[in-house]
């Protein structure tokens, strides 16, 4: 009752205040004065070894964190590339003193987290067993336990990463555009390999450890509730045996931007949107004049919802979902991207308006201007909350060579840009005739609106290797729509063993964001269909159709389908659709393209288009387009069910994230009416 009273009070309080000072609810809030900042300062020590340790003592709470990063530039891996993330992998095997079970027991057991880089480490835990946690650490970084067979298994983990990645339109823009704007073959534009990792031997691994993981140029960051005198022994004590390297340092390879601003093309026949980046390289670094004007640049281009780039190509156009930029400053890397997801067919658009925004952004507006500035400090103010700022800043100051009053001085840097600053800023790091346009998508889809932008157009592979524009393959005149269907109902099982299937009941799991999840699929002739996804025993989603009234139930919410779904949904009254591809006009042969990395003929229908090998005859995909969107979905490993082959490995893409659909079982002919009730 007490409390309650005194939100009474408050609120009357609140009241009275807006009557007597009229304030104008539609107005916006002025800002008020920039606030001075004080930081603490970490204190600082340096091992024999090299390693600089700073301790940042914050007993808010009862946590203590410690990041450990090298400061060094990129090294080449060569022939072996990705031996430096597997060998970082291994440091949670144990270590020459504990076992690989007793490591990662003790770590839960102390209810801690650790976790290791190729480039350093990190952990936090309750202050009162960080002692412990830091030694656990310390062992794993010194004594690295690095084994054959545990390689191995990491080996196969990242192959199947890159097998999942072969298809993925958004890594492959990551890989190749990098390899483009650096040189594949250097130590900052090269990319892992099946044959690269399949390389990688023991031998690699603690060749790399031994001149890469060390202690030269390397920094120990310690946040939290801890007591400077107590944890320097503790720090001494655990990291001293860590022996230095004196690897000498290879200059990075040099780089250049084009000339001219180019379009770079990589066909991903599967995709069913483009990803676009544009990106340029520059020389910004964190301690020149130019770097805020430069940061407020890119906030007022691309830095959030309300920035040009995403209100241009969402909220004007609705190419994309989103569509935004960022400025790196970083040491050895620096560079300017600007990157969106966009549909295939307005991809060429898409990118007319990148380049409009790109070449307009050096004007401002003057609410642009104080907009910015207001978000940017409102977000360095936030970030203090954090303890793990303090050790960002510490850090950087170190290895970015900042002045000692960079960060009580970030806010008045900020209030002191002009739009005549951010103007000279974008001329050096936002370079709009400099640019790669780097386009992974559909090529057939793309490549003609394209090339009518005015810019040079260059093919690549996935590999990054320069290839000739891809050709549309020509179609056998012998070659009918008609033809297709019937190859795959013959090479699925003949057309008597299709017409005697009525039902087909499907059993599979998958993992979303690392969690098991469960889809058992039914569906019967008439459009029945009964669909159930489920985690952990729990039903997410349902969906029920007996051919013409059904519903769905999301987490327990039951609501009945609509008009338009139920249409939809009744026009799918066979199983197999290609029974009916001759017989209908909606249905067209149109041409030859690569689709689950097989050469496939295409038959595109109304709103879905499907794929089938020229080979072997079997469905290698399909492209459904609903509402939300195209979902394109692959086929492969064909087994005999009841006398009807079907696929028992599907891989669909939602929202540009893979989903691995690994069928357990099929069963025929099993469905009941009431099973769609």
């Amino acid at each position: 009752m007490k409390k309650q009273l005194t939100y009474i009070a408050a609120a009357f309080f609140f009241t009275g205040m807006v009557s007597a000072q009229k304030i104008d609810l539609n107005a916006m809030p002025k800002p008020g004065p920039t606030p001075a900042i004080n930081i603490a300062k970490p204190k600082t020590f340096q091992l024999s070894n090299g390693l600089t340790v700073m301790v940042v003592e914050n007993n808010k709470l009862p946590r203590v964190s410690a990041n450990l990063s090298m400061d060094r530039p990129p090294y080449n891996e060569g022939s072996v590339t990705g031996v430096s993330e597997i060998m970082a992998e291994q440091f949670e095997n144990g270590t020459t003193n504990i076992s690989k079970d007793d490591f990662n027991k003790k770590i839960d057991y102390l209810g801690a987290n650790l976790n290791f880089s190729s480039n350093g480490a990190a952990a936090n835990s309750l202050s009162k067993y960080f002692p412990e946690v830091l030694g656990l650490m310390a062992d794993a970084i010194i004594n690295p336990k690095f084994s054959a067979e545990e390689i191995q298994n990491s080996k196969e983990r990242a192959i199947e990463g890159l097998k999942s990645d072969e298809k993925n339109a958004s890594s492959i823009a990551g890989r190749v555009s990098n390899a483009l704007m650096y040189g594949k073959n250097t130590s900052r534009g090269e990319f892992e390999t099946i044959e690269s990792i399949n390389k990688i031997q023991l031998a690699d691994v603690q060749n790399t450890y031994k001149k890469y993981y060390a202690p030269d140029n390397a920094y120990l960051v310690i946040v939290g509730d801890v007591k400077f005198d107590q944890v320097k022994p503790l720090i001494e004590k655990a990291f001293s045996g860590w022996k230095k390297a004196n690897t000498p340092v290879t200059p990075m390879e040099p780089s250049s931007n084009v000339a001219k601003t180019e379009i770079n093309i990589v066909d991903v026949p599967s995709a069913v949107q483009s990803v676009v980046s544009l990106n340029n390289l520059n020389t910004l670094k964190m301690k020149d004049a130019n770097y805020f004007p430069a940061t407020i640049a890119n906030y007022i281009l691309g830095g959030g919802g309300e920035a040009r780039l995403f209100m241009n190509l969402r909220e004007k156009n609705g190419f994309t979902y989103g569509a935004y930029s960022s400025m790196s400053a970083s040491k050895y890397a620096p560079q300017f991207s600007a990157s969106a997801s966009v549909r295939n067919e307005v991809t060429d658009k898409a990118v007319k308006e990148f380049m409009n925004e790109l070449n307009a952004i050096s004007t401002v507006k003057p609410e642009e201007l104080e907009n910015a500035k207001a978000k940017l400090k409102g977000s360095f103010i936030m970030s203090l909350e954090q303890p793990a700022t303090i050790a960002r800043f510490a850090l950087n100051q170190k290895v970015q060579d900042l002045p000692a009053d960079f960060y009580t001085n970030y806010l008045k840097s900020i209030d002191k840009v002009t739009a005549a600053d951010v103007s000279n800023a974008v001329k050096t790091t936002i370079l709009p005739n400099q640019s790669r346009i780097f386009i992974a998508g559909k090529a057939s889809d793309i490549s003609e609106g394209l090339e009518k932008l005015g810019y040079p157009v260059k093919y690549f592979d996935k590999d990054a290797n320069p290839v000739a524009k891809p050709a549309a393959q020509k179609v056998d005149a012998n070659v009918t729509i008609g033809s297709v269907a019937d190859k795959y109902i013959n090479a699925i099982g003949g057309l008597a063993a299709v017409q005697k299937v009525t039902s087909v009941s499907m059993d599979a799991t998958t993992k979303v964001q690392g969690m098991d999840m469960s889809m058992k699929l039914l569906q019967a002739k008439g459009g029945k269909m009964n669909l159930n996804v489920s985690m952990m025993g729990n039903t997410v989603q349902k969906i029920v159709f007996d051919g013409k009234d059904g519903y769905m139930e999301v987490q327990g919410q039951k609501s009945p389908l609509s008009d338009k779904q139920k249409t939809e949904m009744s026009k799918d009254t066979e199983l197999f659709p290609e029974l009916a591809f001759a017989k209908s006009p909606e249905y067209k042969l149109a041409g030859i393209e690569k689709y689950n990395n097989e050469d496939s003929y295409v038959v595109k229908g109304a709103k879905d288009t499907y794929y089938y090998s020229v080979k072997t005859g079997l469905k290698t995909g399909e492209v459904k387009t609903a509402d939300g969107g195209s979902v394109p979905a692959s086929y492969s490993d064909y087994k005999d069910v009841s006398g009807v082959k079907m696929p028992f490995t599907i891989i669909q893409n939602m929202g540009g994230m893979d989903i691995n659909l690994a069928v357990k079982s099929y069963q025929v002919n099993q469905a009941k009416d009431s099973d769609f009730k």
